[in-house]
């Protein structure tokens, strides 16, 4: 690799990382009527998935298919509490609702219902702009599952395949910053970084 080349590789993964998460949190926001902050975003190369730290997420699975029908997945990690507000915002309740609402571990079918279209405007998002940077790319959404404390999420993953992961701090309407992680085959996206 010539020389600054992975510099070169490095700002093309920042910047494809920051729109991503930009565009994620625009949809989003437009969808719940909230505002949704995206701050201190962060891109690397990793070869294992992370781990959301210190409490239960939801991991809003993303599966990328390149134009020969290929298929590579990814995920949106998400604390459980603000999953469950941006589903409560979708559903249109309350704000104080939504403050009690984000204490819930145990999920009604209305919440997990609205929690898949929060995914599907999550991949439609991702989609976006990895059609952009990588044409015959398709990104859908593919679910989204609870996800234990300091455990990985699930998702068809070879070990050791690299993953680009982005990270942010995020904030929704007024409740506590969180962070944000999002994980992508980098194969999928090798357009992106060349």
């Amino acid at each position: 690799m010539p020389e600054g080349g992975v510099g070169v590789s490095e700002k093309a993964d920042q910047k494809l990382i920051k729109r991503i998460l930009n565009r994620v949190s625009t949809n989003l926001a437009m969808l719940i009527d909230r505002e949704i902050e995206i701050a201190e975003i962060e891109a690397s190369r990793e070869h294992t998935r992370p781990a959301g730290e210190d409490q239960v997420h939801i991991s809003f699975r993303l599966r990328f298919t390149d134009e020969d029908g290929g298929e590579s997945y990814g995920s949106i990690l998400v604390p459980l509490p603000d999953a469950i507000s941006m589903a409560c915002f979708l559903m249109m309740v309350p704000d104080a609702e939504v403050s009690e609402r984000r204490k819930d571990t145990d999920l009604d079918q209305g919440t997990k219902d609205a929690m898949l279209e929060v995914g599907n405007f999550i991949g439609a998002a991702v989609e976006e702009v990895c059609r952009e940077v990588v044409p015959g790319t398709a990104v859908h959404s593919a679910g989204c599952q609870g996800v234990r404390k300091n455990v990985r999420p699930a998702f068809p993953y070879e070990e050791g395949d690299e993953l680009l992961v982005g990270r942010a701090q995020a904030r929704i309407h007024t409740f506590p910053e969180f962070e944000l992680i999002l994980m992508m085959p980098a194969a999928s996206l090798q357009v992106a970084a060349a």
